[in-house]
């Protein structure tokens, strides 16, 4: 994928998935777990590509950045404010808990920053940026997912009427998780 569309798809997500965090919204369970496995595929298979190009240096920030992005994801999971909602789980990102946003895209730029100085221009590239934006919304994800089966709270219904795991909740009187 090119840098630039790259780069656009980037800030195109990450600037609607804080919108719809801070806002609040019916927590869908395809949507909360397709997306981030997509992009952790996406930047995953992207950098398995440039394997060859990959130095010790890229590994190791690309490994750093990919554990920042996970502490930060389940940070995010935790902040969550998560509730029943007509009988599925709502959620909604407190704006307090926008640190965690910030730290996460300040944490990718000073990567960026010493890949470049340092010469580890796979660690720098966009593909990085989409492993670690995926492995974000990825420990994100398993974080609610979890605090919502621990609440007995089910996903809410997909498009189609259908819902994820459904069997996976048993009905319980539970409003928050």
């Amino acid at each position: 994928m090119s840098t630039i569309i790259t780069a656009a798809l980037v800030i195109a997500i990450v600037a609607r998935v804080i919108h719809r965090q801070l806002a609040g919204e019916p927590l869908r369970g395809k949507r909360l777990i397709v997306l981030p496995v997509v992009l952790t595929a996406i930047g995953g298979v992207d950098l398995a590509g440039k394997g060859t190009g990959a130095t010790t240096k890229d590994i190791i920030l690309i490994c750093v950045s990919a554990a920042i992005a996970l502490g930060i994801g389940l940070g995010q999971g935790r902040a969550m404010r998560l509730e029943r909602r007509d009988g599925a789980l709502w959620g909604q990102l407190p704006t307090r808990a926008l640190w965690l946003w910030g730290g996460l895209i300040g944490s990718r730029l000073v990567i960026i920053l010493i890949a470049h100085a340092g010469g580890a221009t796979v660690a720098a590239g966009t593909d990085s940026i989409l492993l670690a934006l995926g492995v974000n919304r990825l420990a994100q994800a398993l974080v609610v997912a979890w605090r919502a089966y621990a609440a007995g709270i089910p996903f809410a219904p997909e498009d189609d009427g259908s819902t994820f795991a459904a069997g996976l909740f048993p009905p319980r009187g539970g409003a928050r998780a």
